[in-house]
C-alpha cells in the first residue's frame, strides 16, 4: 500500500489575503547579482494592513482601488506576498459570461 506520504517536516499552510488595494509604493530597480533581472519591491496597503511584494515587473497587474487576492507569509520582517500570487479578485455575483 502507499505509505510514507507524511514524511518530513509539516509545512505551514499559506495565508490568503484579500481586500481593497489602498496604496502602492515602488522601490527599485535593485540588482541582486550579476545576470539576475532587476527586482522591484512594492509596499502594498490592503484594508489598512501593509504587505511587501518583490517581482521583476516594473508594473503591477493590479491598480489602486482594485479588489485584490494573494497568498502571503508572516515573517519577522513583515508580511511577504508570494511571487505571482497577486491578482484581481473576481466577484462571482458580478461576473457575466459572453455567450
Amino acid at each position: 500500500m502507499a505509505s510514507g506520504f507524511q514524511r518530513g517536516k509539516k509545512r505551514t499552510p499559506k495565508l490568503e489575503g484579500r481586500g481593497q488595494l489602498e496604496s502602492v509604493e515602488r522601490e527599485g530597480p535593485f540588482k541582486e547579482w550579476l545576470g539576475m533581472p532587476d527586482l522591484y519591491r512594492y509596499s502594498l496597503v490592503v484594508d489598512g494592513e501593509t504587505y511587501s511584494y518583490q517581482t521583476e515587473d516594473a508594473e503591477l497587474p493590479v491598480s489602486v482601488g482594485d479588489r485584490v487576492v494573494f497568498r502571503y507569509k508572516e515573517t519577522r520582517a513583515g508580511n511577504w506576498v508570494d511571487r505571482n500570487s497577486l491578482g484581481v479578485a473576481i466577484d462571482p455575483s458580478t461576473y457575466q459570461r459572453d455567450s
